[in-house]
């Protein structure tokens, strides 16, 4: 397999070069001369000069945000890796979109669909590699590459060809969208095993040490599916550039969300990075991209195994820490509270100067 065949957009780095020195130190200084103690606000204020960096302003604009759920099925459930079977993704896919009745849309019930009602996301799915075929929807982009991937315990998941025209068709999803924010999650049973695999092949981690219990396996479906990604793991070991490691193991939903980020970085948006199988995505999309990192807030550190060496991986500090391992981009959402916070408190709150109070002596 040969990285060649797929070029990521060209994306600029938020921190590097003279203009961005600048106007990091803008931010700075707008930061500590608020009426508060230097660096008292912690965590939010990084994130406030990452947000100011990503829009070259010292003013931060939060714009139609987006949410977008990838799905696909994965082959190595054949391994019984999963505690559900794979009719469950086709399942959640109908519950988040819901039902078209006599014209009237009636929003769907899973926990995504809530998030999104409640903190005015603009939601779509995308079926990038379902086994079953979805019917239409408007909230539905069919885009898919197969009816599942293959199982990697006995080959590559995918071909180059298919991993190009999936990370190629998850960088249209994001031209089409407005908004300068946008937030990605996933629906996939196997897609743990899936995201396990690429944080060993990226890693020097055991492969054992990535793998959890996703959705609630017992300890003898753990020992089988240690087991499968043990085997995957042997077979594919070889693949090293995050182009091999995406066709070796991942997931059509992973290799969409990773040409999705991709995409996103390079039109400055704020990227708002979900659980353990966007951290896959992630993965592979830095890999390819380092300064598609830039562009990216990882929103939470989920219960998953192994989420928080992925975390680690790409030196990235999540704003929550509450226990997760739903996916559907339900972390991302719970933290936009707190990117809002963080954009106000830096454009609204009072300096020392306009406030007409003492600074520390």
């Amino acid at each position: 397999m040969t990285t060649s065949l797929f070029q990521p957009p060209e994306i600029a780095s938020i921190r590097n070069g003279l203009a961005a020195i600048q106007l990091s130190t803008k931010l700075q200084h707008k930061l500590d001369h608020k009426t508060k103690p230097l660096g008292a606000l912690g965590q939010l204020e990084a994130l406030a000069i990452q947000l100011g960096l990503i829009q070259q302003s010292e003013m931060v604009s939060l714009k139609q945000p987006q949410i977008v759920v990838f799905a696909g099925d994965h082959g190595i459930v054949d391994e019984g890796v999963s505690a559900y079977p794979q009719a469950v993704t086709t399942q959640m896919v109908a519950n988040m979109l819901g039902k078209i009745e006599n014209g009237v849309e009636k929003k769907g019930g899973a926990a995504i669909n809530v998030l999104a009602h409640q903190h005015n996301f603009n939601l779509t799915v995308v079926d990038a590699g379902v086994a079953s075929i979805l019917p239409e929807h408007p909230r539905l982009l069919q885009l898919k590459i197969a009816p599942s991937t293959r199982n990697s315990v006995l080959a590559p998941a995918m071909s180059d060809l298919q991993a190009v025209a999936a990370l190629q068709a998850g960088m249209d999803v994001v031209r089409q969208l407005a908004g300068n924010v946008v937030a990605f999650g996933e629906m996939g049973i196997g897609n743990t095993s899936s995201a396990a695999l690429i944080l060993s092949l990226f890693t020097p981690i055991p492969v054992a040490d990535c793998a959890g219990r996703g959705t609630g396996l017992t300890d003898e479906q753990m020992k089988k599916k240690v087991y499968a990604l043990t085997r995957a793991h042997r077979r594919h070991h070889s693949a090293k550039k995050p182009f091999d490691i995406l066709c070796a193991v991942g997931g059509f939903e992973i290799a969409m969300m990773a040409g999705a980020m991709l995409q996103a970085a390079s039109e400055r948006r704020i990227i708002l990075v979900d659980g353990f199988i966007a951290g896959a995505a992630a993965l592979v999309a830095v890999g390819m991209a380092p300064a598609a990192k830039d562009y990216m807030v990882f929103t939470h550190v989920g219960a998953e195994f192994g989420h928080q060496a992925m975390l680690k991986a790409l030196a990235a500090l999540p704003l929550l820490d509450l226990g997760l391992r739903l996916g559907e981009g339900t972390g991302a959402l719970l933290a936009w509270p707190l990117v809002v916070s963080s954009a106000r408190l830096l454009n609204e709150m009072a300096s020392f100067e306009s406030a007409g109070v003492s600074q520390k002596v």
